[in-house]
């Protein structure tokens, strides 16, 4: 009876089961990582919302940084088109002066002397930054008279010019058209080269396109469309604004 008893009583004991046996410190971690096993609801909710909230302060931020870096290119190919048109008026109007019989060429500037008849005496200005003379007059018309490119392509075609005989008084200026420096200019009348004044119609940055808007010397400032006379001035055809506030069209 007393065995029995001794059996019931220990059958009446709870079973260990095998993780009782494992350190304490383990089965603290066993459950710790059971319950940390993934993220909640409400985990994720501020995850998104936190991530949803730094893209919209940086998308703007990175579309201001790319229309000023477009931006940027726009200056940078206007005043590339606008120094090529610069240097080739000059070297035009230079180019009148070699020829042999060659008047000034009234225009802008005045830069063919008083009343434009500069004979075979005159003398044209000092100016180092020309070099060559421009002497294919068969690209400019009797409407352009003040001898600016005709177009854009012109300035990417080339034209024939004469490299300049050499400075009067140093500094690399035109020599005159008189006595000695006269027949020094003939002789290099045979040395005609092409040269080329951009290497390629840029891209409108703004526009996606090789497409300018262009006016010439008869243009008024708000003209609509270009007259076709020359290539006075190009401006982007964009209307938007800029990040100053300007138009586009008006740099």
């Amino acid at each position: 009876m007393a065995e029995s008893g001794r059996r019931k009583a220990a059958g009446g004991r709870p079973r260990k089961t095998a993780h009782r046996f494992l350190p304490s410190a383990f089965r603290l971690q066993l459950s710790v990582s059971r319950r940390s096993s993934g993220f909640t609801l409400i985990e994720l909710v501020i995850t998104l919302t936190v991530l949803t909230i730094l893209t919209m302060g940086v998308i703007p931020l990175i579309k201001v940084s790319v229309k000023r870096q477009r931006e940027q290119r726009l200056r940078d190919n206007l005043r590339m088109m606008r120094t090529a048109i610069d240097q080739f008026h000059r070297e035009a109007l230079a180019g009148v002066q070699v020829q042999p019989g060659g008047g000034g060429a009234a225009g802008a500037g005045g830069a063919g002397g008083a009343g434009g008849a500069g004979g075979a005496g005159t003398t044209p200005p000092v100016d180092p930054r020309i070099r060559v003379a421009i002497t294919d007059n068969t690209i400019f018309g009797t409407d352009n008279p003040d001898r600016y490119p005709p177009d854009l392509e012109t300035l990417v075609n080339g034209v024939s010019v004469t490299p300049l005989a050499g400075p009067t008084g140093g500094g690399g200026g035109i020599v005159g058209l008189s006595g000695s420096d006269r027949t020094a200019t003939d002789n290099t009348l045979t040395s005609t080269k092409k040269k080329v004044y951009l290497r390629d119609i840029p891209i409108d940055p703004m526009t996606g396109e090789r497409d300018w808007e262009l006016r010439s010397t008869y243009d008024s400032k708000d003209a609509g469309s270009w007259g076709g006379e020359n290539v006075f001035d190009v401006r982007s055809k964009s209307t938007a604004t800029a990040l100053n506030g300007e138009k586009y069209s008006d740099w």
